[in-house]
């Protein structure tokens, strides 16, 4: 397995050239380095700040012109300094070998600025002036920088150079680019040397699509259809057994006798790294669509296109049944559901789980023990999907997806057409839950997922998501998800004409016992309901009357029933989340969804709009059957006036 034959092509598709910032303290050498890389001669004066210099493409045989941005020292060009720096590639930090303070003032100034600034890029710290060093007191600088390079783990690499005697100034730049093209972070661990997390999931992946036989080890022939994809260079039979004694020598269950097994495969990587051959690993990764972060590079996945705001994207038949044979495949006890070390292998060849933080984590029902059945898994892809569906696209290429990505995923009609059509083509519906505080929200997207009643109030801080299935007529099942949506955010929700077009039907609950709730659940339903009248994006919407198990005051009923009326929505549904007297609720959210021509609110506001617009149309049908009239009685006059000119004649 070897690189050095492809790297340089496989990587300029990704990236036109690298941008190299170079900063240190005044009289440090950076203007005279970049003049002498530029020129190859070392200039007897020299600018303060030189202009933006380039290396071309073929100064390096990676293919890739370096743009070197050279930065002022004092402290009223900070701002400058700084604005390069986070366009920066690549740093090169310089000290002056000559003045020890400099590099002091790289550990206690230059790189926590660097991280202040959030400028997360490899950084190469360079001794410029080697030749003024004085020879009385040389310095070890391995052992000089070992403590710093463990301080500051963006550090790729430290060298020392001298500009006057041309000595390793074009290395500096070359390790630069380097960095950039073949960056050490995203793959390896220098503490531990150890190939990192995601870079392991990534050539796992890689070595069971080259595992075409499915025997957990690549043979002679799988080996070479490799090399030749990646390197576009056969492996030679005695290269072939040269590499497989190299790793029978290091890692004995690295080989068998079907041949190279997947510890061996990651062994060669992380001897490639260790000897600096970062760009074999790379070349290969990027062979089977990596980018910089370990990541299949999302632009290139083909995820359709949403023509309006208010169509969404689903996984087809197709990508659901992949899924269910996954969830078999991975089912190794067979009890119909994922246990979490289950869950763990069948993400293992994808960077993490995607569903370990928000707004996945929690966001479905799951066994007593914790563990996921079919439909909890099917709906965390149908979240998942709704949600970002570049992400969900990947993941399932992650997972050996081998159908067209084209058809995994599906766009539905623009909910306006289902409206006119009066039926919908999804299967999967998002409602929002509006509510102010302690209106029993939480309690209810808990409820959705089989949690069980917590009698303590805790107030919710961010968006929270639940999801399931739902059962229809005729057996059919449809996925809900609900949204609750904090009171403190409702502003921000409604901030945009398109804030309501991934809606599918709206909640609103209130605690059926607070006069306040009502009617703030009240205002809220009329604030979500001028919005639709006003974007176009009109959802059915609901009342829910939660915490019915409480005493409610004397008119509740009454109050929300005229509520209901004055909008033209259907009577509050009554609910106790604790006493699980839940009223269909959830069956009757997805009816509204799907019968999306119905359950719209009508405000004062918008009867008062349709009738003005009612009566335009109506004044411009009479002045068009006017004109109309106009038109036919002076061509019928003319008619009229020709024929008597004639007869005349």
């Amino acid at each position: 397995m070897s690189g050095d034959s492809a790297a340089g092509t496989t990587v300029s598709g990704h990236r036109t050239s690298a941008r190299v910032v170079v900063v240190g303290d005044h009289a440090t050498g950076k203007s005279s380095l970049i003049a002498t890389v530029a020129s190859d001669t070392f200039p007897e004066t020299v600018s303060p700040v030189l202009p933006p210099t380039r290396l071309p493409a073929d100064y390096f045989p990676d293919g890739i012109p370096v743009i070197i941005i050279d930065t002022p020292s004092s402290l009223e060009d900070k701002p400058k300094v700084e604005e390069e720096l986070k366009r920066a590639d690549a740093v090169v930090l310089t000290y002056a070998c000559d003045q020890p303070e400099t590099l002091t003032r790289v550990q206690t100034y230059w790189l926590p600025e660097i991280r202040r600034l959030k400028v997360k890029v490899p950084v190469i710290v360079v001794g410029c002036m080697l030749d003024l060093r004085d020879e009385h007191y040389p310095i070890n600088l391995e052992l000089e920088m070992g403590p710093i390079m463990q301080q500051f783990r963006e550090i790729e690499t430290c060298l020392e150079c001298s500009a006057a005697n041309l000595i390793q100034v074009a290395e500096v730049f070359y390790y630069a680019q380097k960095a950039v093209l073949h960056p050490t972070a995203p793959l390896f661990d220098q503490e531990s040397q150890t190939l990192k997390p995601r870079c392991i999931r990534a050539l796992k992946r890689i070595f069971i699509l080259c595992d075409h036989d499915m025997d957990s080890a690549l043979n002679d022939n799988e080996l070479n259809e490799f090399q030749v994809r990646c390197f576009s260079v056969p492996l030679q039979p005695s290269e072939i057994v040269d590499v497989k004694r190299v790793v029978q020598e290091k890692v004995p269950e690295g080989v068998n006798y079907l041949g190279i097994t997947l510890q061996g495969f990651l062994f060669l990587h992380a001897l490639f790294i260790e000897k600096g051959r970062l760009e074999t690993t790379w070349t290969v990764l990027r062979e089977f669509g990596y980018n910089d972060d370990v990541e299949l590079q999302k632009e290139n996945l083909p995820v359709p296109s949403k023509k309006a705001p208010d169509q969404c994207i689903e996984l087809t038949r197709e990508a659901v049944d992949f899924l269910k044979g996954i969830f078999n495949l991975f089912d190794s006890n067979h009890d119909r559901a994922l246990q979490d070390s289950e869950l763990d292998e069948l993400f293992s060849t994808a960077p993490e789980s995607p569903w370990n933080d928000a707004p996945y984590k929690d966001a479905v029902e799951t066994t007593e023990l914790g563990d996921l059945k079919l439909s909890a898994f099917l709906c965390q892809w149908a979240l998942m999907t709704l949600l970002d569906p570049s992400q969900s696209l990947a993941y399932l290429i992650y997972l050996g997806y081998n159908g067209d990505p084209a058809k995994a995923l599906r766009v539905t009609r623009k909910r306006s057409l289902n409206i006119k059509k009066q039926q919908t083509d999804k299967h999967v519906f998002q409602c929002f839950v509006f509510g102010p505080k302690n209106a029993g929200k939480s309690a209810l997207l808990s409820s959705f997922v089989g949690r069980s009643f917590q009698n303590k109030y805790n107030l919710t801080r961010n968006q929270c998501y639940t999801v399931n299935t739902v059962d229809q007529l005729r057996g059919v099942k449809k996925t809900l998800v609900l949204c609750e949506i904090q009171e403190d955010d409702f502003k921000e929700c409604l901030s945009s004409k398109e804030s309501l077009a991934a809606c599918d039907v709206a909640a609103f609950v209130y605690d059926s016992s607070d006069e306040y709730s009502l009617k703030r659940a009240s205002e809220l339903l009329t604030d979500v309901a001028r919005q639709g009248e006003d974007s176009g994006y009109g959802v059915p919407c609901l009342f829910i009357a939660a915490k019915d198990d409480l005493h409610s005051y004397s008119t509740a009923i009454k109050d929300s029933e005229t509520i209901c009326q004055a909008v033209k929505i259907d009577a509050p549904i009554r609910i106790s989340v604790k006493e699980k007297r839940m009223n269909n609720v959830f069956h009757r959210i997805v009816n509204a969804a799907e019968q999306c021509h119905l359950g719209v609110p009508e405000t004062e506001y918008g009867r008062n709009k349709k009738h003005f617009r009612q009566l335009v149309n109506h004044s411009l049908i009479l002045a068009s059957v006017g004109a109309a009239f106009v038109v036919v009685a002076l061509a019928a006059y003319r008619a009229y006036a020709s024929r008597k000119s004639n007869s005349a004649n």
